[in-house]
């Protein structure tokens, strides 16, 4: 299984304590959740109708800014492991470094993947895939630029995961053109991974297959209630923005007193490079305080954002303690 942030059995593994002693800052997932409130009885007792899936549809619409044809998914990572089956085995080609479940969905589905370093050297391929903004570095790429991709390969996916603090960047406008798919992760920024919901748009013709993919009940009945609340709350998602532009900045000044330097990042996270990566989650787990790291890139560290002042006090005395 590819490595991935939230790896807390590893944490607990090894440094000790349980789940309820650890701040984990492995993942880009927001610590300060929307705030879910009280659920009708029938999101737990009655299967998803048709309408609550619609609504919800709706819902993401309007957040995304798109009028294009859109399906709930059980998070992002659902509608990663059906890409491989829009399209007989060809060539995918991945923007890297990044979210290592892409090559894997397309090796195990007989793909020949290669993953480049450069947005031209995309072209030619059948399925392009690429993260805006990346993970983990941050990278990222003008719309217009990205559009002017398309036609030189079959489907481009673009995962906007990380985007909903950034919508200057979201091609979800565009979704609707054919052999462009937009993935969206819902858990990350309203700080519900838990929930297992994420959308994909795209032409009717992609979402159609997707759909039948994904069968008669993509996502459970609470994920229905709680992701068309959350995503017409347009107050909360500005709050939370204006607020993870603070939190993103005080965290970089935060790590700057032990010589880190920024690689990049998103407003969910941030990359830094700290010389001996190991070494720098060792110190910040000897203090409960879980990290990522990368086994290709021996400095790089990973760092999520505290959710209130009791976790960035912890943060700050495992940083100089």
């Amino acid at each position: 299984m590819p490595e991935h942030g939230g790896n807390l059995d590893l944490a607990m593994q090894r440094f000790g304590g349980d789940a309820r002693d650890w701040i984990d800052l492995s993942t880009g997932i927001n610590r300060k959740p929307y705030p879910v409130g009280e659920l009708p009885e029938t999101v737990w007792r009655a299967l998803p109708s048709r309408s609550a899936i619609e609504a919800l549809h709706r819902a993401a619409r309007e957040a995304y800014g798109t009028t294009a044809a859109i399906l709930a998914t059980n998070g992002a990572q659902a509608a990663i492991q059906w890409l491989p089956h829009l399209a007989p085995p060809g060539r995918s080609r991945i923007l890297g470094p990044t979210y290592n479940e892409y090559a894997a969905v397309f090796s195990a589905s007989g793909w020949d993947v290669r993953e480049v370093s450069d947005l031209e050297a995309l072209a030619g391929a059948d399925i392009a895939v690429l993260a805006n903004p990346n993970n983990p570095d941050g990278k990222r790429y003008e719309p217009s630029r990205l559009l002017a991709l398309l036609s030189r390969v079959g489907r481009l996916v673009v995962d906007e995961s990380f985007a909903d603090a950034a919508p200057e960047l979201s091609l979800a406008p565009a979704a609707g053109k054919q052999g462009l798919l937009i993935l969206r992760s819902f858990g990350k920024f309203f700080g519900l991974a838990g929930l297992r919901l994420g959308f994909v748009a795209g032409a009717e013709t992609d979402i159609a297959a997707l759909s039948a993919m994904a069968g008669p009940w993509p996502v459970s009945g609470p994920a229905i209630a709680i992701g068309e609340r959350a995503l017409s709350d347009r107050e909360w998602a500005k709050t939370t923005s204006a607020r993870l532009v603070r939190d993103s900045q005080r965290l970089d000044r935060e790590v700057t007193k032990l010589g880190w330097t920024l690689v990049g990042g998103t407003l969910l996270f941030r990359l830094y490079e700290t010389g001996n990566a190991i070494r720098a989650q060792e110190r910040l787990a000897r203090a409960q305080v879980w990290s990522r790291v990368f086994p290709d890139q021996n400095g790089w560290l990973r760092l999520g954002l505290p959710g209130n002042e009791a976790e960035w006090a912890r943060l700050s005395a495992a940083l100089t303690g």
